[in-house]
């Protein structure tokens, strides 16, 4: 498996980033070609940590030659191209992780 971990800090306007993320970044994580699930958890709490994080999500693959294959795609490029969208409603980039 490889997955891609996408952490996203506290947003600084709420409802507008859940209505974009949840209504057009999701959707379009959702139409990346051989995906094999896509899961966004929001952080209840953090322990032995500064970090103030909202939103884990997770996008799985089989394997990391289909993660780099679909992030290439024009959905993925779609999607990428999305996450700049966001930036309106969080004060910086998410962080971003590939792990299996």
């Amino acid at each position: 498996m490889a997955k891609l971990l996408v952490v996203y800090d506290q947003p600084t306007n709420k409802e507008g980033f859940d209505a974009h993320y949840f209504g057009t970044h999701i959707p379009l994580a959702e139409k990346l070609p051989n995906v094999k699930s896509v899961q966004a958890n929001r952080v209840l709490g953090v322990q032995n940590s500064d970090l103030n994080p909202y939103l884990v999500v997770q996008i799985e693959f089989d394997n990391m030659e289909e993660l780099n294959q679909n992030m290439g795609s024009p959905q993925g490029k779609e999607l990428t191209a999305d996450g700049k969208n966001l930036m309106e409603f969080i004060s910086k980039p998410p962080t971003i992780m590939i792990v299996d």
